[in-house]
């Protein structure tokens, strides 16, 4: 959407700061992302001006940021001229704008328009922009009419002063919320479509999961996934040999494809304890993931592998970390990493994880046990459990993760072979890539865009 704002010589800098601390707060009850909300930003007086563009910034904070930095124009109100330059210029597929996702342009004026509205705003709402008009003070209430998109008890308000605007904040993002968007756009679900506040989702039937197209079903895995690595920081690993660990897990998260609505990576050390490094929900982007995965310390003590799977299915899956609800059917994945035998018990939270539904992976290197990395993976083992001899053979196991085949598609089956033997390597590699990438791809979610608008 485009915030239109107006800035003339009758807003004080203090009723400015309070209009850029509206507009922040608008950003904060929206879902900001190049593939959820986008949200451009125009100022206008005696001109208009683009601060930045629905596509300009794809994180919140880079928009706060482009919102902190606004200078005021502080001339005259020529309101006509800003709603024909969102029209034209801002509601662009140069400037961002996407084919059947819904134009929502948010007019902020504390005065009467020097040029005519009433025919440029009708050619903008035909040409599918929802406007609300949102007036301060002295603004002039036919304008605002004239602007805004019926019915008009939800498009127009009237705020008394700048230090009420927020009281339009807390309506708009009630009507935002009461949008059913499955009913207004061309959602193209192959099963069905699921509203959400300013968005919405596909979903498919039992059985079958959401395609790379975010729209299809399928039987083949290729759906986002919520992913929970638990790397073994005992004192056994070394640490040259931990840093390799890290390297494998920078290479995992790769070949996925993480975003909010897409996958989701948390990160959790064991040793004699267990330290959450990230949950599921604090990195967005694989750079910031990868950067947070190098700053990991390691802890080089004991081995507590029943602990950290005990850690993980109690908190790291939880919805307050992150996970997405279960209704969703977001594959929930756990990949266990360890160089030893456990020094507690891992049968019963190795169980309960599986009967939770958890999908787990468990790679062993060096002094391993195969017996507990057995007991870890999920059914077919042959298709959950990797083990090698020496931690400079997993540098290379990413190199071949973009093996997207269905799992009955996939080439034979994968024996446990002398992990000394060149072909034992590639083969685990390949298996390990493969299965991840399995489960691994995205949902596309649209969202609503909104515009605002300075005076």
């Amino acid at each position: 959407g485009i915030l239109l704002t107006h800035h003339s010589r009758s807003v004080r800098p203090h009723e400015f700061e309070t209009m850029r601390k509206f507009m922040i707060d608008i950003l904060n009850t929206l879902d900001i992302g190049l593939n959820a909300t986008r949200v451009g930003v125009v100022q206008y007086s005696s001109q208009v001006r683009s601060e930045f563009t629905l596509k300009a910034h794809a994180k919140l904070e880079n928009m706060v940021r482009g919102i902190n930095q606004i200078i005021p124009l502080a001339q005259g109100t020529m309101t006509g001229l800003a709603i024909k330059y969102v029209m034209n210029e801002a509601f662009t597929a140069e400037a961002g704008d996407r084919p059947k996702v819904p134009n929502v342009a948010v007019i902020v004026t504390d005065g009467r328009p020097q040029d005519r509205v009433a025919e440029v705003a009708a050619e903008a709402r035909e040409k599918g922009i929802e406007i609300y008009a949102v007036g301060v003070a002295r603004a002039d209430m036919t304008s605002l009419r004239a602007m805004a998109s019926p019915p008009f008890e939800d498009h127009v308000f009237l705020v008394e002063s700048f230090d009420l605007i927020h009281q339009f904040g807390l309506q708009f993002q009630d009507k935002l919320c009461d949008m059913d968007l499955c009913n207004t756009v061309e959602h193209g679900c192959e099963h069905q479509c699921v509203s959400t506040p300013g968005s919405y989702y596909c979903i498919c039937p039992e059985g079958q999961l959401l395609q790379e197209d975010g729209k299809s079903c399928g039987t083949c895995k290729s759906a986002n996934i919520d992913l929970v690595l638990l790397i073994d920081g005992s004192k056994s690993v070394r640490p040259q040999n931990f840093e390799l660990v890290k390297k494998f897990v920078n290479q995992v998260v790769d070949s996925l494809d993480v975003s909010a609505h897409g996958t989701r990576v948390g990160l959790v050390q064991y040793s004699s304890r267990v330290r959450t490094e990230f949950p599921l929900n604090m990195y967005h982007t694989a750079d910031e993931i990868k950067a947070a995965v190098m700053k990991v310390e390691y802890m080089e003590k004991g081995t507590m592998t029943g602990l950290a799977l005990k850690h993980m299915l109690e908190n790291s899956f939880s919805e307050a970390e992150g996970a997405r609800p279960s209704s969703r059917n977001i594959p929930r994945v756990g990949l266990v990493f360890t160089d030893g035998r456990s020094q507690d018990d891992i049968t019963e939270y190795a169980k309960k994880a599986k009967e939770a539904g958890i999908t787990m992976y468990a790679v062993g290197v060096g002094k391993a046990v195969e017996d507990e990395l057995r007991e870890i993976a999920s059914e077919p083992l042959e298709k959950h459990f990797y083990y090698t001899t020496d931690f400079t053979a997993i540098s290379t196991i990413a190199e071949n993760l973009k093996l997207n085949v269905c799992p009955e598609e996939s080439q034979g089956e994968i024996e446990v072979k002398d992990p000394c033997a060149c072909e034992s390597l590639v083969e685990f590699q390949q298996a390990t890539m493969s299965n991840l990438e399995q489960i691994t791809q995205k949902h596309i979610l649209h969202k609503h865009r909104l515009l605002f608008s300075f005076r």
